[in-house]
């Protein structure tokens, strides 16, 4: 595979990986030099501020305490004074001083350590052989040969040419490490320098390459674009640079065709949906006057079933009233099982009639006071409630709602009058009303004491007709939690029971709120009984 074929497979993001890859690979070089040089012209400069000079400073300092020590002996010898002997003293302690630290210098040139000792131990020799002996002897006798004199002269003379050429090796060694250091500060130089210009060449050549390789094409890609986003669907799209750019082109040209087949497309269903919507207006009016006659069918229908039971009812109870006495137990019972099926009828009907109209006669779309509509509800229940006895917990205020307000109070009536009904003959009702808001408005619940609703019914109550006991038990149609629930909805909200209640029933509900509730909401307390 060729070098070009290689550069072509290349997407943006592998042109970024070789840009990168480059520039790191010369910040690796360059700085790997930098601190190498770096380093080694620190180890040369520590070499030469804390290792040779003060090596060469010590050195001196050895020496000077070496002639110190044959200045007082000479002293000694021509005086006899002992005080002329300090400065032999003094120089025996600087020299051992001295002899230590150019030691501790140059412990690693083992020639210069060398040297060192050998002074030293010429030193030794000198102070043994002649220094000790000959003012030993000017202590006894105060004479001291000359001859002895002389050849302790040559043997110190031979100890400071030992001492001026340990002073020459150091000397050349100081100026061997500053001619290194200052090659090797010029070596790091140059590094740095190289940086500072390869740096801003690498630059410019990768901006270089990304704007032929990367930017260029998407620059093309772009107008291209805009001219088809603009209207010019015929305008085709250059598939150039990365091989992701150019599989971007690809599938963008794609759908620039796919959008000239999807406006033909268009435009024949266009025809098509003017067509429909034409027919649409025409079923529409339809169903309006269908909707008409199906009100007007229903008012009549429920009219016109009523008539004949309330004849049927009437008549009985005149038959009852009339031929009482010829009647045996039997026959009244039958008359009061007719009379009970044609109000229940009634009943039946009307609540059918009440239903079908939730959302559809009944729907207007107004502020309600909820605490309104409750205070009438129980006000109209007040014969079940003074008969059970019944009493309520109740917030002091409740929020305002949009919607019927027909409708809310039906809501509060079935729900308040469920939990009347269906209380424990073995205490009174107590029925709570709670009110919290929520996420999307407010979260209402009515619970009682009374006997409760089975977990597995909580769907089931809530089915038109569906009931749980027989009307021998309890009297109802089976359709007021039906009918709650479509009122709820149809308010945009939801109903259901607390299976985790225990003790009772509590169905809660939810209404979109649009305003927040007064102060001291919330907060209940004993109600009186209604």
């Amino acid at each position: 595979m060729t070098d070009a074929s290689r550069l072509r497979r290349l997407t943006v993001h592998g042109w970024f990986l070789v840009m990168i890859g480059t520039l790191t690979v010369l910040t690796a070089v360059c700085g790997i030099t930098g601190a190498v040089m770096i380093d080694r012209t620190s180890s040369l400069s520590d070499q030469l501020t804390l290792r040779i000079s003060p090596a060469a400073i010590e050195a001196s300092q050895m020496q000077k305490a070496l002639i110190d020590q044959e200045t007082g002996v000479r002293g000694f010898l021509l005086a006899g004074r002992e005080e002329f002997l300090q400065p032999y003293a003094t120089g025996l302690a600087a020299e051992q001083r001295s002899h230590a630290q150019v030691a501790a210098h140059i412990g690693d040139r083992p020639g210069l350590l060398r040297e060192l000792n050998a002074i030293s131990d010429r030193a030794a020799a000198w102070r043994r052989d002649y220094a000790e002996p000959m003012t030993a002897e000017k202590r006894d006798d105060g004479t001291v040969p000359a001859a002895r004199v002389e050849a302790g002269k040559q043997a110190f003379d031979e100890i400071r040419a030992l001492l001026e050429r340990q002073n020459d090796r150091l000397a050349q060694l100081r100026v061997s490490s500053r001619a290194e250091l200052s090659r090797a500060e010029q070596l790091r130089n140059w590094a740095f320098l190289a940086m500072i210009v390869l740096f801003p060449l690498a630059m410019v050549g990768m901006a270089v390459l990304l704007r032929n390789a990367v930017v260029r094409p998407l620059d093309q890609l772009r107008t291209a674009s805009r001219q088809v986003a603009a209207g010019e669907f015929e305008r085709a799209i250059p598939a150039k640079g990365p091989a992701d750019i150019r599989e971007v082109a690809v599938d963008v040209d794609l759908m620039r065709v796919r959008i000239l087949q999807a406006l033909g497309d268009s435009h024949r269903q266009q025809v098509q949906l003017r067509e429909q919507a034409s027919d649409l207006d025409a079923q529409a009016v339809e169903l309006r006057r269908s909707n008409a006659e199906l009100e007007q069918f229903a008012y009549v229908a429920s009219h016109d079933l009523q008539e004949p039971l309330r004849k049927v009812a009437t008549f009985c109870q005149l038959l009852e009233k009339r031929y009482g006495e010829v009647l045996d137990e039997r026959g009244k019972q039958y008359i009061r099982f007719a009379v009970d099926g044609a109000t229940r009828m009634q009943v039946l009907i009307n609540d059918l009639l009440r239903f079908s109209r939730v959302g559809r006669v009944y729907d207007d779309r107004e502020p309600v006071e909820l605490g309104e509509t409750l205070d009438k509800v129980i006000d109209d229940l007040s014969a079940p409630i003074e008969e059970t006895g019944a009493t309520f917990e109740r917030p002091d205020k409740l929020p305002t709602v949009v919607g019927d307000s027909t409708m809310l109070r039906l809501l509060w009536q079935n729900l308040i009058s469920n939990a009347i009904k269906f209380h424990d003959p073995a205490r009174p009702p107590l029925i709570r009303i709670g009110c919290e808001p929520d996420a999307d408005g407010w979260e209402f619940s009515v619970a009682d004491n009374g006997i409760g609703v089975e977990p597995e019914f909580a769907d089931k109550i809530f089915v038109i007709f569906q009931r749980l006991h027989s009307r021998e038990q309890y009297s109802g149609t089976g359709i007021g939690l039906a009918m709650c629930k479509k009122i709820v909805e149809n308010h945009g909200g939801r109903i259901w029971l607390d299976t985790g209640y225990t003790g009772g029933a509590r169905l809660c509900f939810t209404l979109p709120a649009i305003s927040t509730v007064p102060a001291g909401s919330g907060t209940e307390h004993e109600g009186s009984t209604a």
